[in-house]
């Protein structure tokens, strides 16, 4: 799965807990899951269950908090990827 592929399936993933659609159009490397597109961070550890289950990944506690904009979550999906 390259790095499009991987934007594309953490956006179906936010989608749900973000509240106005047109924040997701423009998703890209740089976007902050709290400050961009406005999800809580009690909806942002439910995205990091979601991604657990999208990816068949485990995520830990520090994984988790790094986990603030999509650039960082897809280093840490890809790191968890590699670890399989």
């Amino acid at each position: 799965m390259n790095k499009e592929e991987t934007i594309q399936k953490l956006k179906e993933i936010v989608k749900p807990y973000v509240k106005e659609a047109e924040l997701l159009k423009n998703i890209n490397e740089d976007t902050d899951f709290i400050n961009d597109l406005n999800i809580n961070s009690a909806n942002l550890v439910d995205v990091v269950l979601d991604v657990e289950e999208a990816f068949d990944i485990e995520i830990d506690a520090a994984s988790m908090e790094k986990m603030r904009d999509v650039k960082s979550a897809l280093a840490v999906i890809e790191e968890k990827l590699a670890l399989k």
